[in-house]
């Protein structure tokens, strides 16, 4: 299928969704990739990787652009020409982007029971005793692991931890929404997170607190 979902988040911020459940050659078909994204697929050995690549460039032309509208810094942040903000993701069969004129961050996770195994490197385990059962809490942990990969998206400081320097605040999973707090090296920063939920996959993303309206 095409796109699976956008979501106009304001005037400025817009996120795109696809299920990638297309061939490759469908997907590559029509699409001009630079030298050196030809080279990173060519590249690639995982036939999903190659495809979700692919599927990217898509979602970048329904936003307006095309390959050669994107480049990566030093750190691997993406960067659009223009001037404009853009962050990627994807997992498994989902893939996103989001693009705004203030910095975003944007995040698909799987919901699996791994994130159990990983839960206190990133997370105090103690402040979700109250949960009911143990698919409650690998959807809990998947949000707040997504809401603070949007937010190290967004800010791009090497060395953030996500245990010491990112707090999310509680919510829950009707509220859609939650703030996080960095604070870390001279950032000292709330931004806002938006969620939601379909197949099994959890999208996060994040924006400075207080540019998430419509003004």
């Amino acid at each position: 299928m095409p796109l699976y979902k956008t979501i106009t988040v304001n005037k400025h911020t817009k996120a795109f969704i696809w299920k990638v459940e297309e061939p490759y050659e469908w997907l590559a078909d029509g699409i001009r990739l630079t030298p050196h994204c030809q080279r990173r697929v060519d590249g690639m050995k995982s036939e999903i990787h190659r495809r979700g690549f692919m599927s990217i460039r898509h979602l970048m032309a329904e936003a307006g652009y095309v390959d050669e509208d994107l480049y990566y810094d030093d750190l691997g942040k993406p960067h659009l020409v223009d001037n404009r903000y853009i962050s990627i993701t994807h997992s498994f069969n989902f893939t996103a982007i989001i693009v705004s004129d203030d910095h975003v961050g944007i995040d698909i996770e799987k919901q699996r029971e791994k994130i159990l195994k990983i839960a206190n490197k990133f997370t105090p385990l103690d402040e979700y005793h109250t949960l009911a059962n143990e698919d409650a809490l690998i959807r809990k942990l998947t949000i707040v692991w997504g809401a603070k990969e949007s937010v190290y998206k967004l800010l791009a400081q090497p060395g953030i931890g996500f245990l010491q320097h990112i707090n999310v605040t509680d919510f829950d999973f009707d509220d859609s929404k939650t703030t996080t707090h960095v604070r870390y090296n001279g950032i000292d920063s709330w931004f806002d997170i938006e969620f939601l939920e379909f197949e099994n996959f959890t999208c996060v993303y994040a924006l400075p607190s207080g540019n998430n309206g419509d003004s």
